[in-house]
């Protein structure tokens, strides 16, 4: 019996986006050891990794990148497929969509922050969304839409600056070296 071997090629860019998810997974567990005043409300630190990669290496790798983070974050901090997994791939996925559409803005007027601002929105509207069709079915959830905008609002703003300052401030160059 012969056996065959298949032999996977890793490139450049499977590093890169080993590299860039590694990134925002070690995000993901330092917005978790955060601790929050209401379930939910946490600063989505991962989502400045998120914007860089989208503004740099575009919107594939970006939902890559997101993707990977949402799967590794969640069997890391022990939530993959339980209600929290399916929030936060959700949030990420509106939130993808959101900036695939918004990155066609011009972007003179349309840079980092607003671009942050805007996937804050779509990820907590998501998150809601799914909260009220699947967790809670009841429309008092929407009651506390306007403390998660408050708060996609200032984390959004915050996130933004913080990935327009790291754009700003380092060329274009290979994680993986």
């Amino acid at each position: 019996m012969t056996r065959s071997v298949t032999e996977l090629r890793v490139t450049a860019e499977d590093r890169r986006v080993a590299w860039l998810a590694t990134a925002a997974v070690g995000l993901s567990l330092v917005d978790a050891a955060i601790p929050s005043p209401l379930p939910g409300v946490k600063p989505g630190l991962a989502n400045i990794v998120t914007l860089v990669v989208l503004l740099r290496y575009g919107w594939g790798t970006a939902v890559w990148v997101s993707v990977l983070r949402v799967l590794a974050g969640s069997l890391l901090l022990g939530y993959f497929l339980a209600p929290g997994f399916f929030l936060s791939l959700t949030g990420t996925t509106l939130s993808l969509l959101t900036l695939g559409l918004a990155r066609h803005l011009p972007g003179r007027w349309f840079g980092p922050v607003s671009l942050s601002i805007f996937a804050a929105f779509a990820h907590i509207g998501g998150q809601l969304l799914l909260a009220r069709l699947w967790l809670i079915p009841h429309d008092g959830v929407f009651l506390l839409t306007p403390v998660f905008a408050g708060a996609a609002l200032v984390f959004g703003t915050i996130n933004g600056l913080i990935a327009a300052k790291l754009l700003a401030d380092s060329p274009a160059t290979d994680p993986s070296r």
